[in-house]
Protein backbone atom coordinates (compact mmCIF):
# COMPACT_ATOMS: atom_id res chain seq x y z
CA UNK A 1 0.00 0.00 0.00
CA UNK A 2 3.04 2.31 0.18
CA UNK A 3 3.80 2.55 -3.54
CA UNK A 4 4.76 5.99 -4.78
CA UNK A 5 2.01 8.10 -6.26
CA UNK A 6 1.80 11.39 -8.11
CA UNK A 7 1.34 13.43 -4.94
CA UNK A 8 -0.01 16.52 -6.67
CA UNK A 9 -2.58 14.57 -8.66
CA UNK A 10 -3.60 12.52 -5.62
CA UNK A 11 -4.00 15.68 -3.55
CA UNK A 12 -6.27 17.17 -6.22
CA UNK A 13 -8.29 13.97 -6.34
CA UNK A 14 -8.62 13.96 -2.56
CA UNK A 15 -9.73 17.58 -2.56
CA UNK A 16 -12.50 16.68 -4.98
CA UNK A 17 -13.57 13.83 -2.68
CA UNK A 18 -13.62 16.19 0.30
CA UNK A 19 -15.65 18.79 -1.59
CA UNK A 20 -18.25 16.27 -2.73
CA UNK A 21 -18.49 14.63 0.70
CA UNK A 22 -18.93 18.00 2.42
CA UNK A 23 -21.58 19.32 0.05
CA UNK A 24 -23.49 16.03 -0.02
CA UNK A 25 -23.16 15.45 3.71
CA UNK A 26 -24.14 18.96 4.74
CA UNK A 27 -27.22 18.81 2.52
CA UNK A 28 -28.20 15.49 4.09
CA UNK A 29 -27.68 16.86 7.60
CA UNK A 30 -29.84 19.89 6.86
CA UNK A 31 -32.49 17.66 5.32
CA UNK A 32 -32.52 15.33 8.31
CA UNK A 33 -32.95 18.24 10.68
CA UNK A 34 -35.89 19.43 8.58
CA UNK A 35 -37.47 15.97 8.79
CA UNK A 36 -37.71 12.74 6.81
CA UNK A 37 -40.44 12.23 4.26
CA UNK A 38 -39.50 8.97 2.56
CA UNK A 39 -38.09 5.92 4.37
CA UNK A 40 -37.99 2.51 2.68
CA UNK A 41 -36.54 -0.92 3.43
CA UNK A 42 -34.06 -3.02 1.45
CA UNK A 43 -32.83 -6.48 2.45
CA UNK A 44 -34.78 -6.76 5.73
CA UNK A 45 -37.36 -4.76 7.67
CA UNK A 46 -34.52 -3.04 9.56
CA UNK A 47 -32.28 -2.34 6.54
CA UNK A 48 -33.35 1.23 5.79
CA UNK A 49 -32.83 3.73 2.99
CA UNK A 50 -34.01 7.34 3.02
CA UNK A 51 -34.50 9.99 0.36
CA UNK A 52 -31.21 11.51 1.50
CA UNK A 53 -29.22 8.32 0.84
CA UNK A 54 -30.46 8.46 -2.74
CA UNK A 55 -30.14 12.23 -3.19
CA UNK A 56 -26.60 12.32 -1.79
CA UNK A 57 -25.42 9.55 -4.08
CA UNK A 58 -27.15 11.15 -7.07
CA UNK A 59 -25.33 14.42 -6.40
CA UNK A 60 -21.91 12.80 -5.94
CA UNK A 61 -22.25 10.53 -8.96
CA UNK A 62 -23.43 13.42 -11.10
CA UNK A 63 -20.41 15.52 -10.15
CA UNK A 64 -17.97 12.67 -10.81
CA UNK A 65 -19.53 11.94 -14.19
CA UNK A 66 -19.27 15.62 -15.12
CA UNK A 67 -15.69 16.09 -13.92
CA UNK A 68 -14.15 12.69 -14.66
CA UNK A 69 -16.40 10.94 -17.20
CA UNK A 70 -13.92 8.15 -17.95
CA UNK A 71 -13.71 6.90 -14.34
CA UNK A 72 -15.73 3.96 -13.02
CA UNK A 73 -18.16 4.36 -10.13
CA UNK A 74 -19.56 1.94 -7.53
CA UNK A 75 -22.36 3.31 -5.35
CA UNK A 76 -24.41 1.70 -2.60
CA UNK A 77 -27.69 2.96 -3.98
CA UNK A 78 -27.08 1.75 -7.53
CA UNK A 79 -25.21 4.67 -9.06
CA UNK A 80 -22.74 2.41 -10.90
CA UNK A 81 -20.85 3.37 -14.04
CA UNK A 82 -18.21 1.42 -15.91
CA UNK A 83 -15.55 3.76 -17.29
CA UNK A 84 -12.44 3.31 -19.40
CA UNK A 85 -9.80 4.78 -17.07
CA UNK A 86 -7.85 3.01 -14.32
CA UNK A 87 -9.70 4.89 -11.57
CA UNK A 88 -12.73 3.63 -9.65
CA UNK A 89 -14.77 5.70 -7.19
CA UNK A 90 -16.54 3.84 -4.40
CA UNK A 91 -19.32 5.76 -2.66
CA UNK A 92 -21.37 5.20 0.47
CA UNK A 93 -23.64 8.27 0.51
CA UNK A 94 -24.82 7.67 4.07
CA UNK A 95 -22.99 4.99 6.03
CA UNK A 96 -24.97 4.38 9.21
CA UNK A 97 -28.45 4.96 7.85
CA UNK A 98 -30.05 3.64 11.04
CA UNK A 99 -28.15 6.28 13.03
CA UNK A 100 -29.26 8.87 10.46
CA UNK A 101 -32.86 7.70 10.77
CA UNK A 102 -32.76 8.12 14.55
CA UNK A 103 -30.93 11.48 14.37
CA UNK A 104 -27.83 10.01 16.01
CA UNK A 105 -24.55 11.67 14.96
CA UNK A 106 -22.76 8.46 13.95
CA UNK A 107 -23.23 8.50 10.16
CA UNK A 108 -20.86 9.51 7.41
CA UNK A 109 -20.33 10.16 3.74
CA UNK A 110 -17.57 7.86 2.50
CA UNK A 111 -15.73 8.26 -0.82
CA UNK A 112 -12.71 6.23 -1.88
CA UNK A 113 -10.81 6.21 -5.16
CA UNK A 114 -8.62 3.32 -6.30
CA UNK A 115 -6.23 2.91 -9.21
CA UNK A 116 -4.66 -0.17 -10.78
CA UNK A 117 -2.53 -0.68 -7.67
CA UNK A 118 -5.28 -0.36 -5.08
CA UNK A 119 -6.82 2.28 -2.80
CA UNK A 120 -5.35 5.69 -3.64
CA UNK A 121 -7.31 8.32 -1.69
CA UNK A 122 -10.12 8.23 0.81
CA UNK A 123 -12.37 10.58 2.76
CA UNK A 124 -14.87 9.84 5.51
CA UNK A 125 -16.88 12.91 6.53
CA UNK A 126 -19.06 12.92 9.66
CA UNK A 127 -21.33 15.95 9.18
CA UNK A 128 -22.93 15.96 12.64
CA UNK A 129 -19.48 16.05 14.27
CA UNK A 130 -17.77 18.30 11.73
CA UNK A 131 -14.99 15.74 11.30
CA UNK A 132 -13.24 14.83 8.06
CA UNK A 133 -10.87 11.85 7.94
CA UNK A 134 -8.59 11.70 4.89
CA UNK A 135 -5.70 9.71 3.49
CA UNK A 136 -3.51 9.44 0.42
CA UNK A 137 -1.64 6.20 -0.18
CA UNK A 138 1.83 6.51 1.33
CA UNK A 139 1.18 9.98 2.76
CA UNK A 140 -0.34 9.21 6.17
CA UNK A 141 -3.80 9.84 7.57
CA UNK A 142 -5.41 13.02 8.88
CA UNK A 143 -8.40 14.22 10.86
CA UNK A 144 -9.38 17.79 9.97
CA UNK A 145 -5.92 18.22 8.42
CA UNK A 146 -4.07 17.07 11.55
CA UNK A 147 -1.98 13.89 11.33
CA UNK A 148 -3.43 10.93 13.22
CA UNK A 149 -2.05 7.58 14.36
CA UNK A 150 -3.63 4.47 15.78
CA UNK A 151 -3.00 3.51 19.38
CA UNK A 152 0.01 1.50 20.52
CA UNK A 153 -1.94 -0.85 22.79
CA UNK A 154 0.00 -4.08 23.33
CA UNK A 155 -2.14 -6.02 25.83
CA UNK A 156 -5.35 -7.57 24.52
CA UNK A 157 -6.96 -7.31 27.96
CA UNK A 158 -6.72 -3.51 27.69
CA UNK A 159 -8.18 -3.29 24.18
CA UNK A 160 -11.43 -1.44 23.50
CA UNK A 161 -12.94 -3.35 20.57
CA UNK A 162 -15.71 -2.26 18.22
CA UNK A 163 -17.89 -4.46 16.04
CA UNK A 164 -21.14 -4.49 14.07
CA UNK A 165 -24.09 -6.83 13.79
CA UNK A 166 -26.25 -8.17 10.99
CA UNK A 167 -29.58 -6.87 9.78
CA UNK A 168 -30.76 -10.47 10.15
CA UNK A 169 -32.12 -11.18 13.68
CA UNK A 170 -30.93 -14.79 13.50
CA UNK A 171 -27.39 -13.78 12.61
CA UNK A 172 -27.29 -11.11 15.31
CA UNK A 173 -27.94 -13.89 17.81
CA UNK A 174 -24.97 -15.85 16.46
CA UNK A 175 -22.70 -12.82 16.39
CA UNK A 176 -23.59 -11.65 19.89
CA UNK A 177 -22.96 -15.15 21.24
CA UNK A 178 -19.46 -15.02 19.76
CA UNK A 179 -18.74 -11.69 21.44
CA UNK A 180 -20.04 -13.05 24.75
CA UNK A 181 -17.41 -15.79 24.60
CA UNK A 182 -14.46 -13.40 24.72
CA UNK A 183 -15.73 -10.08 26.11
CA UNK A 184 -14.19 -10.91 29.50
CA UNK A 185 -10.75 -11.11 27.84
CA UNK A 186 -10.75 -7.53 26.52
CA UNK A 187 -11.44 -4.10 28.03
CA UNK A 188 -14.96 -3.85 26.56
CA UNK A 189 -17.06 -3.86 23.37
CA UNK A 190 -18.53 -0.92 21.48
CA UNK A 191 -21.14 -1.00 18.69
CA UNK A 192 -21.38 2.41 16.99
CA UNK A 193 -23.33 1.58 13.84
CA UNK A 194 -21.26 2.73 10.85
CA UNK A 195 -18.31 0.72 9.57
CA UNK A 196 -16.48 3.67 8.04
CA UNK A 197 -16.61 5.60 11.32
CA UNK A 198 -15.62 2.56 13.36
CA UNK A 199 -12.53 2.09 11.18
CA UNK A 200 -11.60 5.78 11.33
CA UNK A 201 -11.93 5.69 15.10
CA UNK A 202 -9.27 2.97 15.14
CA UNK A 203 -7.15 5.24 12.95
CA UNK A 204 -7.33 8.16 15.39
CA UNK A 205 -7.07 6.11 18.58
CA UNK A 206 -10.61 6.37 19.91
CA UNK A 207 -10.86 2.60 19.88
CA UNK A 208 -8.16 -0.07 19.62
CA UNK A 209 -9.72 -2.47 17.14
CA UNK A 210 -12.71 -3.18 14.93
CA UNK A 211 -14.03 -6.32 13.26
CA UNK A 212 -17.08 -7.13 11.18
CA UNK A 213 -18.23 -9.49 8.46
CA UNK A 214 -20.35 -9.48 5.32
CA UNK A 215 -19.92 -5.80 4.57
CA UNK A 216 -19.69 -4.24 1.11
CA UNK A 217 -16.86 -2.60 -0.79
CA UNK A 218 -18.32 0.88 -0.23
CA UNK A 219 -18.29 0.36 3.55
CA UNK A 220 -14.52 0.05 3.73
CA UNK A 221 -13.05 1.52 0.51
CA UNK A 222 -12.07 4.86 2.05
CA UNK A 223 -11.78 4.00 5.73
CA UNK A 224 -9.45 1.03 5.43
CA UNK A 225 -6.88 3.18 3.60
CA UNK A 226 -7.17 5.78 6.36
CA UNK A 227 -6.56 3.09 8.98
CA UNK A 228 -3.58 1.64 7.13
CA UNK A 229 -2.05 5.07 6.73
CA UNK A 230 -2.50 5.64 10.48
CA UNK A 231 -0.32 2.60 11.19
CA UNK A 232 -3.07 0.07 11.91
CA UNK A 233 -2.89 -3.52 10.72
CA UNK A 234 -5.72 -4.95 8.63
CA UNK A 235 -6.67 -8.43 7.52
CA UNK A 236 -9.41 -11.01 7.65
CA UNK A 237 -10.25 -12.78 10.91
CA UNK A 238 -7.37 -15.23 10.42
CA UNK A 239 -4.78 -12.67 9.36
CA UNK A 240 -5.06 -13.10 5.60
CA UNK A 241 -5.97 -10.34 3.18
CA UNK A 242 -8.98 -8.31 4.24
CA UNK A 243 -12.17 -8.39 2.21
CA UNK A 244 -15.64 -6.93 2.76
CA UNK A 245 -16.66 -10.43 3.80
CA UNK A 246 -14.27 -10.34 6.80
CA UNK A 247 -12.29 -7.40 8.08
CA UNK A 248 -10.26 -6.94 11.26
CA UNK A 249 -8.41 -3.68 11.90
CA UNK A 250 -6.40 -3.04 15.04
CA UNK A 251 -3.28 -1.75 16.70
CA UNK A 252 -0.55 -3.97 15.24
CA UNK A 253 0.54 -5.55 18.52
CA UNK A 254 -2.89 -6.95 19.44
CA UNK A 255 -3.99 -8.10 15.99
CA UNK A 256 -2.92 -11.73 16.39
CA UNK A 257 -4.42 -12.07 19.87
CA UNK A 258 -7.73 -10.61 18.74
CA UNK A 259 -7.71 -12.79 15.65
CA UNK A 260 -7.38 -15.83 17.90
CA UNK A 261 -10.23 -14.72 20.15
CA UNK A 262 -12.56 -14.12 17.21
CA UNK A 263 -11.81 -17.31 15.34
CA UNK A 264 -11.97 -19.58 18.37
CA UNK A 265 -15.32 -18.04 19.35
CA UNK A 266 -16.90 -17.98 15.90
CA UNK A 267 -19.82 -19.61 14.20
CA UNK A 268 -20.62 -19.00 10.55
CA UNK A 269 -22.77 -15.89 10.10
CA UNK A 270 -24.03 -13.76 7.24
CA UNK A 271 -25.76 -10.52 6.35
CA UNK A 272 -23.99 -7.87 8.40
CA UNK A 273 -24.83 -4.23 8.06
CA UNK A 274 -25.52 -0.86 9.59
Amino acid sequence: MKEKVDVRFAAQLLQTCVELAHVGGDRALAGRRAGLRQVETKTTSTDMVTEFDKATEKYIVGEIRARRPDDSIIGEEGGDHRGSSEFTWCIDPIDGTTNFLYALPGWSVSIGVSDKIGPLVGVVYIPALGETFTAIRGQGAKLNDETINCNTTTVIGQALVCTGFSYSPEQRTVQSARVAKFIHQIRDIRRLGAASIDICFVACGRIDAYFEENLHQWDIAAAELIAIESGARTGDFRGGASTPREILISCPAIFDDLSRLITTSSHNSNGSGD
